[in-house]
Formats: C-alpha cells, structure tokens, sequence
C-alpha cells in the first residue's frame, strides 16, 4: 500500500490508498466494468464507462473503498482522473491523501 507521509482516512480506521505516480493508472477507458465485492457491496457493480455518471460512481467508490494500490492500478486510468477530478464527491480525506502526492489534481 501506497500513501502519503501524513495519514489522511478514507473513513474512520481506514487509510487512504493513494497511487505513488497517476501514470502508474492503466485501468479501462471504456467498456463495462464490474467491481469486486471488497469494493462495491451492492448487488449491482457493474459500470458503463461511457455513461459519465457511471464513471464517476465506480471512481468515487473505489477510490473511497480500497485498500489495496493494485485495485487502484487495475481499474482507475491516470488520464481520466485527471479529467474527472473536480468532478467526483470523495471524503475530505481520500481528496486532501490525493492532492497531497498528485498536487497537479489540485488546479486540475
């Protein structure tokens, strides 16, 4: 697991996961995906990444839920972060973990 120096939480008694590099990102850009249990509870997990509201939900929960920097790898892409950034509705921890490593996200 990747984070930054100071421990921001995603939720109380969870760590923000925050990937060391966004390039490091190469998750999907298009498609449906579907999300692992450990990340979306619900019985519906799957996303249409073509559908904006869809790509911010499936964004805001795993950035929210993992615990693991491999999910980040696996299914957030560095690019649409980015793009998105403004945009998504994190705990105040998940947002301050992230702009405090990527600082780019910040003006974003």
């Amino acid at each position: 697991m990747s984070a930054t120096s100071t421990a921001y939480l995603a939720r109380p008694g969870r760590p923000a996961v925050v990937a060391r590099t966004l390039g490091e990102l190469a998750g999907p850009t298009r498609g449906i995906v579907e999300l692992p249990v450990r990340l979306m509870w619900s019985s519906e997990r799957a996303f249409d990444l073509g559908d904006p509201d869809d790509l911010l939900w499936m964004y805001e929960n795993v950035l929210r839920e993992t615990s693991r920097v491999e999910d980040l790898r696996e299914l957030i892409h560095g690019g649409t972060l980015r793009r998105v950034w403004p945009l998504l509705n994190l705990p105040r921890g998940v947002r301050l973990a992230w702009e405090s490593r990527h600082r780019g996200l910040r003006a974003a």
